[in-house]
């Protein structure tokens, strides 16, 4: 362990050429690498695809979109278009070809949200069919009684007990759907509660580096934005799928037992409805295909447009004509998309229409032979005209629910992808002691890298705090402070070396259980949408007493009282009665949160960053005093303020390269003594002549 100063070591520092901090540099990397990934999982699924119809539309609307007098550039995918591409280039034999494992995991899922609401789903619908084929089967004996020869009155009474068959049937048929149409009504949000329980303990359980990664952080965007309201989608389509495939097992089980030839009929009129239902579907993911970065562009431009904060510059800049020429180009572009799409569609359908009344025309030939050759007697052939349009209907619902089954589903799978890693991230279970005080905590030979980073944040950095003391971090942008203060809180685990409260190692504690003795003033905090009592309680039980000592400590007390409803305030203008607060305040509220968490450390992360000049000295004053007992790890910028610290350390590069009491730093002349002199230089009033420069002395 070193002591007293040392000079600087490895490369020295870069100045203002350095970048941000170091998560800037690991995101920043990260994203480099998330772009070439994304081009080139763009070019694969492009060629697996095996469309060439989706590039050709995109790259013909691609000159407009982004051409280089374009106002605002081409736009990123959003995760509830990642997908569009697929749906667009795949046929409904490679939507046949997954719909058996898309069937299978919505059961599966339905099954472990409620197997009763499941159990009941299915056989009802099941039933349903069942009493489908038995009224058209007992349809043929009204027919036949209708159509048998006597007085009319008598043929009527003959019918009646077939009659009453069909209307039993009817009727049962619709209480078993509604029965079904009511457990699926109460899966629904049981699916929907259960994914999303799932996704947020997940979310909040793996390691914290899981939000440096750029990967991870797109796989979850991902599974938020849409795959996560697609589960329930998923099970809707596939009991949709269900429903359709009893409908026409039942038609053509129905046609099938009335005579073996006119099974095939049904296949005949259905299938050409369901070829233009199925080509119109794609070429309307084609269109949205096409139009999202126009859409997007428009989207952006009109909240431009229409948003308070540049209302001011549009009319400053007479920017109106300006963008409303912009926002109308691009609509006039999505217009054409629009009406040329619904030429298309228009085309299919006709097409559609004509093969179907062809194929009608065709069955009726067909019937008209098996008639008249007396192979089909005329009550079976009007049985048969019901049970090929409830086919038909039914084949209808299929198609489109294998559709939309197959869109959900490939949304469905970027959030079960995303649990998958997540799981594999959340850190194994530690079972030695977790320690509630300490004597010392001691960081040895730390390295520690961020996910997608080139370079380590901390190169075998060591530190030593005992317990009591006010420690100082400093060092410029990026030199790892923030990032060797999360280790020593347990919130990272570092690559190398270890950390020590005392004599318990952090890799063999539970880290979750230990952060409880830890309080942080974070430098990025959250505006919490909550009241101010519990903006300060953060999670533990508010107690009036405390809240009220830590706001007074912290000067957050002059900011609550004035507010109308005091601690019960809302801070959040979204809500009724709820209140803003300006940056200042709002770091008052967040150094309160620290002074409440009543833990043996408390870490301050550039505690004054939005305060003026005198509102810090005071709050540097109110740690000061509140560090009665406990210990400070203190970050900041500020170097006067770290002037009473028992021991500053002198961060460059991921290293310690000076180390000691305040005084003995500025003595020595180094780092610490040079950045020092920088900030007091930027304050020191010119007293000579004008024109005489500050001698700096």
């Amino acid at each position: 362990m070193r002591r007293g100063s040392t000079t600087r070591t490895g490369n020295g520092r870069a100045g203002s050429e350095r970048d941000g901090d170091d998560r800037a540099r690991a995101e920043r990397g990260g994203n480099g690498r998330a772009r070439d990934r994304d081009a080139r999982h763009g070019r694969a699924g492009d060629a697996g695809a095996g469309d060439e119809r989706a590039r050709q539309v995109r790259d013909e609307a691609r000159p407009a979109d982004a051409g280089e007098g374009a106002v605002v550039g081409e736009m990123a995918a959003l995760p509830w278009q990642a997908h569009l591409g697929e749906l667009a280039a795949t046929s409904l034999a490679g939507m046949s070809r997954r719909l058996p494992a898309l069937v299978g995991a919505a059961i599966r899922l339905a099954w472990r949200a409620s197997r009763f609401d499941t159990t009941a789903t299915v056989l009802l619908n099941l039933a349903a069919g069942v009493f489908t084929a038995y009224g058209l089967l007992a349809t043929s004996g009204v027919l036949t009684a209708l159509f048998a020869g006597g007085a009319t009155p008598d043929r009527v009474r003959a019918a009646l007990p077939a009659l009453a068959l069909v209307a039993g049937a009817a009727a049962l048929r619709s209480g078993l759907q509604a029965g079904a149409g009511w457990a699926q009504a109460r899966l629904k949000p049981k699916v929907n509660r259960m994914v999303e329980t799932r996704l947020f303990d997940l979310t909040m359980r793996v390691d914290l580096t899981a939000f440096d990664d750029t990967d991870f952080h797109d796989a979850m965007h991902r599974a938020r934005q849409r795959g996560l309201y697609e589960a329930s989608a998923v099970v809707q389509e596939a009991i949709d799928i269900l429903t359709g495939l009893v409908g026409l097992t039942a038609a053509a089980g129905a046609l099938g037992l009335l005579h073996p030839v006119l099974l095939p009929l049904l296949l005949l009129t259905a299938v050409p409805d369901g070829w233009a239902a199925a080509r119109s579907a794609r070429m309307r993911y084609l269109a949205i295909f096409t139009l999202s970065p126009v859409r997007r562009r428009k989207w952006v431009l009109a909240e431009l447009m229409a948003d308070r904060d540049s209302a001011a510059e549009i009319r400053a800049f007479t920017m109106r004509g300006f963008l409303g020429r912009e926002h109308d180009r691009l609509g006039a572009e999505e217009c054409g998309v629009h009406v040329g799409l619904a030429r298309r569609q228009t085309v299919v359908q006709v097409l559609g229409e004509i093969v179907g009344g062809l194929a009608t025309g065709a069955v009726y030939v067909v019937l008209g032979v098996l008639l008249a050759t007396g192979a089909v007697p005329l009550p079976v052939a009007g049985t048969a005209v019901l049970a090929i349009r409830s086919g038909k209907t039914s084949l209808a619902s299929l198609l489109f629910a294998v559709n939309q089954c197959y869109e959900s589903g490939l949304y469905f799978a970027d959030y079960l992808d995303f649990c998958a890693q997540a799981e594999q991230r959340i850190p194994e279970p530690r079972n030695g002691p977790v320690p509630v005080t300490f004597a010392a905590i001691s960081a040895e030979d730390v390295w520690f890298t961020y996910p997608g980073a080139e370079e380590p944040s901390l190169r075998g950095v060591s530190v030593r705090i005992r317990a009591g003391q006010v420690v100082a971090l400093v060092g410029e942008n990026g030199s790892g402070k923030t990032t060797l203060a999360k280790i020593l809180a347990g919130l990272y685990r570092p690559d190398a070396g270890e950390v020590r409260w005392d004599a318990d190692r952090l890799s063999e504690v539970d880290l979750e259980r230990l952060r409880e003795n830890v309080a942080m003033i974070p430098q990025d905090y959250t505006h919490w949408p909550m009241t101010a009592r519990h903006n300060i309680a953060m999670g533990r039980t508010p107690d009036d007493a405390g809240i009220a000592e830590a706001a007074r400590a912290s000067g957050a007390d002059e900011v609550i009282e004035p507010l109308s409803h005091g601690y019960g305030t809302l801070l959040d203008r979204r809500f009724k009665d709820g209140h803003e607060l300006s940056g200042g305040q709002w770091q008052r509220i967040a150094v309160a949160r620290g002074f409440y968490r009543d833990a043996p450390l408390l870490i301050c992360d550039e505690p004054t960053a939005a305060l003026d000049a005198r509102a810090e000295h005071a709050l540097f004053e109110r740690i000061r005093g509140h560090a009665d007992g406990r210990t400070v790890l203190l970050i900041t910028h500020r170097l006067a303020s770290v002037r009473h610290a028992d021991q500053v350390y002198v961060l460059d590069h991921g290293k310690v390269v000076e180390e000691g009491p305040p005084a003995a730093l500025l003595a020595a002349g180094g780092v610490f003594r040079e950045l020092y002199d920088l900030q007091a230089r930027a304050y020191r009033l010119e007293t000579g002549r004008p024109g005489e420069r500050d001698s700096g002395r």
